[in-house]
């Protein structure tokens, strides 16, 4: 197997129920497959196993009062994944549907949307 899809399968093993951070790590990394040959320095330094595991992964409740003064709470999560060319940034979603796969899909995308912009931002 090739080292690509052993991060994928090994991604997919840890992360077993994350759908959507399971596309987005198939997606990026098999348009990495080609520097696997030309960069044997990056397989040897664990480059592509690194990139799909987030630095830091944070999970919190949200409690809020509602128009019927009731408390309700919600779960919140913050997923970083790498602030090697500067400080983490990434986007917010509010909606009942959000979940960490959904946080850590966006988050891993995030990293690479980042590094085009030539804006010293890592990815959260």
């Amino acid at each position: 197997m090739s080292v690509i899809k052993d991060v994928i399968a090994k991604v997919k093993q840890m992360d077993p129920s994350q759908p959507e951070f399971h596309q987005a790590v198939e997606e990026v990394m098999e348009t990495l497959e080609p520097t696997v040959k030309k960069h044997p320095e990056f397989v040897k330094a664990n480059i592509y196993e690194r990139i799909v595991e987030p630095e830091r992964t944070v999970i919190f409740r949200v409690p809020w009062m509602d128009d019927k003064g009731n408390v309700q709470v919600n779960r919140g999560f913050r997923v970083q994944f790498n602030n090697a060319i500067g400080p983490f940034k990434g986007g917010l979603r509010f909606h009942p549907s959000v979940n960490l796969s959904i946080i850590k899909f966006l988050g891993f995308e995030q990293i690479f949307k980042n590094a085009l912009t030539t804006l010293p931002m890592g990815g959260a």
